[in-house]
Order: structure tokens, then C-alpha cells, then sequence
């Protein structure tokens, strides 16, 4: 048996072939394989990767077919940047890229390393997410991006690629739930809405604050007449409390939210 490859039984005692092998120092584990052929190939796809300054971050697919793409990605960024990284991550210039499942890369800026580093993304239905501490949170929850927003009406990018995350590209629209702009020929406006049993429209607001802090007096009144639904109210970060107190008590809820409870 070849050095680097080892050995092991799973629990129902399946022989398992465990590749790992050190380089520069540095203890790097490739994985385990069902048959000793395969286990021998990793090995040398993945010392290979190491050897063969031919093979670049941009073509590595075309020399693999027994190493993850997790690993390869690791792999060459440990040679290229002497940082081993254990998620799929490769250093460029300003910035980092992530290599997802399939053949997608995201683009993040440097701020965001050590919590890429530290947390692999995942995939469901085609949404972006990382585990962290028992709970499944949204990629885009980390730029103030709400769960269920929608691109081109809540958020977007400014150069028009959705797999460059890093902040400058991505656009927060609307932060605020139960809120959405209006914009009329260059006038920009913002409706506030609300709901129950379908939609109530609360009004058309100057400001985004003003339009979100209808939807919480809306969510209070809901809330105060026994709703039971779970409606998240909107933290106003551009108001002081005063300001916030002020704008609520202007704030007249329609007569068609008033009467959907009487």
C-alpha cells in the first residue's frame, strides 16, 4: 500500500481507504475512498496539484476526477498563498473567492474571511446559507438583506453580477419588512403593506423610515386585537427614539386594517 493512503474499516466494517499525507509541513487530509485504486489516484491528483504549476485555479477541473473540488481549491491556495484554508476559498487581490458546489464562485471581500474560513456554505433550492450555532442563517442576512426579498425590488448589484457578494456590488433597495419603493417616473415613494388574511395597504410614504414604521403600528394594532401570526417588526436604525415615538403617534391606520378586526 502506497505511503499517504491507510487502511480503516467504516462501523459496519466496509474496508475504507483514508488519504492524507503531509506537505511543507502541513498535515493535509484528502479524504477516504470505497477501493484502494481510487485512494492511490487522489494521491496523486492531489500531489500533483501541488507539483504542477500548470495547473491553475482556473483549470484544475480538467486534471481531477478522484479529489473534491473543496480539496483542490484548499489545496492550491495552500500552494500559491502558503495559507491552508479548510473551506474553498482562494486568495486574490483585495478579495477572496469561494467555489460552491457545482461550478459557481462567489467573490467576497477581505472582511469576510475569517468567517468563510470558519463556515461552509451550503446550498437549498438554489438559496445561499451557512450553519451557525444550531441555525440555518442567509448569506444575505449579513448585508441587512431580509429572508424572502426579492432582486431588483429589495436589493441588487451594482455591477449586475449576483455572485459578486462583495459590498460595494451589492445594493441594499429595502431593508424593511412589509415595505417596498415605488418609483413613479424619477418620484420615489414607499408603500407600506401589511398581511392578515391577504394584503391591506397602510399608505405611500415620503420616507422609508416613515413607511416602516407604519408597518409596526400596523403590527401593534394587529397584535393588541389577537393575532396570533408571527409578524416581525422593523428596527428603524436611521431614527433616535424620539423621532421613532413622533413619527408612530402621525401615523393613522386605514379604515380597512380597523374594520378587518371589528
Amino acid at each position: 500500500m502506497s505511503y499517504g493512503i491507510y487502511k480503516t474499516a467504516l462501523k459496519d466494517g466496509t474496508p475504507s481507504f483514508r488519504v492524507s499525507f503531509y506537505h511543507n509541513k502541513k498535515h493535509v487530509a484528502i479524504g477516504s475512498y470505497s477501493d484502494e485504486k481510487m485512494a492511490e489516484k487522489a494521491l496523486a491528483e492531489a500531489q500533483r496539484l501541488y507539483s504542477d504549476r500548470t495547473i491553475t485555479i482556473w483549470n484544475f477541473r480538467n486534471f481531477i476526477t478522484a479529489v473534491s473540488v473543496d480539496k483542490c481549491v484548499t489545496i492550491l491556495n495552500h500552494r500559491d498563498h502558503n495559507v491552508y484554508i479548510k473551506t474553498p476559498i482562494y486568495l486574490m487581490q483585495g478579495y477572496f473567492l469561494y467555489f460552491l458546489e457545482g461550478k459557481g464562485i462567489l467573490k467576497f471581500d477581505n472582511d469576510d474571511l475569517f468567517y468563510y474560513s470558519t463556515h461552509r456554505i451550503l446550498i437549498h433550492d438554489g438559496h445561499l446559507y451557512v450553519n451557525d450555532y444550531g441555525s440555518q442563517y442567509s448569506l444575505f442576512s449579513r448585508y441587512g438583506i431580509r429572508n424572502f426579498a426579492v432582486q431588483g425590488i429589495d436589493y441588487d448589484f451594482a455591477n449586475g453580477d449576483p455572485m459578486d457578494l462583495r459590498y460595494e456590488n451589492v445594493i441594499v433597495i429595502n431593508p424593511y419588512n412589509g415595505v417596498r419603493q415605488l418609483d413613479n417616473n424619477g418620484m420615489i415613494r414607499y408603500e407600506a403593506k401589511i398581511h392578515i388574511n391577504g394584503y391591506i395597504r397602510l399608505g405611500i410614504y415620503r420616507s422609508i423610515e416613515e413607511a416602516a414604521t407604519a408597518y409596526n403600528k400596523a403590527v401593534d394594532f394587529c397584535e393588541s386585537h389577537g393575532l396570533k401570526k408571527n409578524l416581525v417588526k422593523n428596527y428603524v436604525v436611521d431614527l433616535s427614539e424620539d423621532q421613532y415615538r413622533e413619527i408612530y403617534s402621525k401615523i393613522k391606520l386605514p379604515e380597512s386594517l380597523i374594520k378587518s378586526f371589528s
